[in-house]
């Protein structure tokens, strides 16, 4: 079966959209006092006023709730509880701490956002875009210059051993997180300190001042019982949050480990005195008593799992060959299993392979731009993907940040103090990606690609392409699936064309990890997730600083003061108008310096789930679906004698996982 997509659920990505956000600059550094003053006419986030108490903050428009937010639109507030939702992972798992960058995490725990094991300050609201709602924060405010925030803490929040939550937890995670989590240090890289400043309040004091997106954000932070990491285990010993463990911690969020085979299964249950049960953002959700994750050894052997019924209780499907042809098996034919395809208004994340440019062989974006023209998408969609995708072709596809023809008035006065730095075609051509839809294409646009690789020092020698040292240019793919490979493959064949060797590397879910975090990669197939109201996270993901940030989302190794310059325009926009203009900006930037060979996107989410569930009337508009708001409605039959004849493979349940290993 072909993997389309990377293993990553787009119907989750909106509900985790920031939690993909991390920036690449030492927490050290956030003592840099060079940032700009707050510019004339910064207003406040949209709908709040400076110094006023708000039980929510948003970036865009007033939130539709207000203050008055008892739950979302769309869930059933009298949903019942109970049950089990079956869920699977891919790889393994050796550590329940997320924080260190060792270790990979079982399911259920998150660096960002704390999984189900932890709350936030905040929680990111899943029908409005860069809304945020109270949760362990009851109310915040900040001044007119954006120079700090302040949390009043809920003074109902509680850990689940009965602790409560304190103003010190808050100043002690944010203590640590910053400094174990690449991740945490960059998103707040302007973050100064944090300080107790009352009885249940936590002020977080900024190195600069205009920044419309730090009050915000800050409410991201998750909270960690301090009390707990500075105590002793069951044997006597010290805790040491700086490394992996496989001793349950103390959580505060809707569920805690229940049992777990280490890298083999993890069971949470849902906590039945959950301090924020009644609070708006839980009201009608977290509904299952328990909620079992199952390791597979990879996605093929996952699909076979789902189809058997009891290890995963829903998929989003990221094959267009499965969606279209795949779902022929007996629970689907009987009604047991269904499947839809959800509208969603998050946009699509950018989805390409990723070319390394710390490695000299991609260091010339003429290389880079001849890799670019020889991907033919066209020919892969009608071949693999039964023409159900489209290509993509802005890294903020499919909402208003995507640029489009030429650069408006608004977007120059970015881009025009920097010309010379920034490709001249960004002034004068619409971008645009090869188009294959005419068979006689293909011999232009490769032919367009040696003349940019001969321009770029490579020559022809035999049937290699060599630099100028002698040496063959070889490129070798990193995946985590054997099944990539089919979509790798027409790539790769094509890039041979022109005399370059290819290889593909497949490795388990860890080795991908540990290599991706410290970018040992020639390329890789990445998924470039955007929030609606980009900010801070975008130095994470195209900064100089975060380049060599070991765990940063800069997985092309972008290296350019153009595009450094133009983020902190983002970063520093004084209202919607200026923030759309200078994304459009960076969009084009990005895109005619080629560091990403674009592939495609999938308009609609494809879910496929045994029918088990109840589901709410509505769904969140901006996430598009929302599991956590379902609920076990009755058990289906599963594993039947026909089931198991039909699916042909040996039964999951043998040897779901593979032994837990350390990168």
């Amino acid at each position: 079966m072909e993997i389309d997509l990377p293993p990553v659920s787009r119907a989750l990505t909106a509900l985790t959209l920031t939690a993909l956000l991390a920036v690449g600059i030492p927490f050290a550094a956030a003592q840099d006092q060079t940032a700009p003053a707050a510019p004339a006419g910064a207003a406040a986030p949209a709908g709040m006023e400076a110094g006023e108490w708000r039980s929510w903050s948003s970036l865009i428009r007033p939130s539709k709730y207000g203050n008055d937010f008892r739950h979302y639109d769309f869930v059933n507030p009298d949903a019942p509880k109970g049950g089990r939702l079956n869920l699977q992972a891919a790889g393994t798992f050796d550590s329940f701490n997320p924080f260190p960058v060792r270790g990979t995490p079982a399911a259920g725990f998150a660096a960002f956002g704390g999984g189900i094991a932890y709350d936030t300050l905040m929680d990111q609201a899943l029908d409005e875009p860069g809304v945020s709602h109270g949760l362990i924060a009851e109310a915040m405010r900040y001044p007119a210059d954006f120079s700090s925030v302040t949390f009043r803490l809920d003074p109902a929040a509680k850990f689940h051993d009965g602790q409560p939550i304190t103003a010190e937890d808050v100043v002690w995670t944010f203590q640590t997180v910053t400094r174990l989590s690449p991740l945490y240090a960059n998103y707040y890289h302007n973050v100064t300190g944090a300080e107790v400043t009352g009885e249940r309040e936590v002020t977080f004091r900024f190195n600069q001042t205009g920044n419309r997106e730090l009050p915000n954000i800050m409410g991201d932070l998750v909270v960690l019982p301090k009390h707990f990491w500075e105590g002793t285990d069951a044997q006597g010993a010290k805790r040491d949050i700086d490394n992996p463990t496989l001793e349950i911690p103390v959580g505060s969020g809707p569920y805690r480990v229940k049992a777990y085979q280490p890298g083999s299964t993890i069971t949470w249950e849902r906590v039945p005195d959950y301090w924020a049960a009644s609070k708006g953002p839980r009201v009608g959700r977290y509904n299952y008593d328990e909620i079992r994750y199952t390791y597979f050894r990879d996605q093929s052997a996952g699909w076979e799992a789902f189809k058997r019924g009891g290890f995963a209780d829903y998929r989003s499907e990221n094959s267009a060959g499965r969606w279209a042809q795949g779902y022929d098996f007996p629970a689907f034919r009987d009604g047991r299993v269904k499947k839809e395809a959800f509208p969603s208004e998050t946009g699509e994340p950018m989805q390409g392979f990723v070319m390394n440019t710390r490695r000299d062989k991609f260091a010339d974006p003429r290389t880079r731009q001849a890799l670019t023209l020889v991907y033919n998408f066209e020919e892969m969609n009608r071949s693999l993907f039964y023409g159900q995708y489209k290509r993509t072709t802005s890294y903020f596809q499919g909402t208003e940040l995507a640029s489009s023809g030429l650069p408006s008035e608004a977007e120059l006065k970015i881009l025009e103090p920097l010309r010379g730095e920034v490709p001249p075609e960004v002034f004068t051509t619409p971008f645009t990606l090869p188009d294959y839809s005419d068979p006689a294409a293909e011999r232009t646009y490769l032919r367009q690609a040696f003349e940019l690789l001969t321009q770029a020092g490579w020559k022809r020698q035999g049937s290699q392409l060599v630099n100028a040292k002698g040496e063959p240019f070889r490129i070798e793919f990193l995946a985590a699936d054997p099944s990539s490979s089919r979509v790798i493959d027409p790539f790769a064949n094509q890039l041979k064309r022109l005399g370059i060797e290819t290889s593909t590397r497949i490795v388990d879910a860890s080795q991908y990890q540990a290599l991706t975090n410290n970018f040992e990669y020639d390329i890789v197939t990445d998924v470039m997730a955007q929030s609606l109201s980009p900010g801070n996270e975008q130095r994470d993901f195209w900064s100089s600083a975060a380049a060599n940030q070991p765990g940063s989302r800069n997985a092309a190794g972008i290296r350019n003061p153009a595009v450094d310059a133009i983020i902190e325009k983002i970063i520093y926009a004084p209202d919607r108008d200026s923030l759309v203009a200078a994304t459009h900006a960076l969009d084009r930037v990005l895109l005619w310096n080629f560091y990403v060979v674009p592939q495609y996107h999938n308009p609609s989410i494809w879910l496929a789930w045994w029918d088990k569930f109840g589901m709410p009337a509505t769904r969140p508009a901006y996430a598009g679906i929302d599991p956590f708001s379902w609920w076990v409605k009755g058990e289906v039959a599963v594993n039947t004698p026909e089931d198991q004849a039909a699916a042909g493979a040996p039964d999951p349940a043998t040897a779901p996982a593979i032994p837990p290993q350390r990168p």
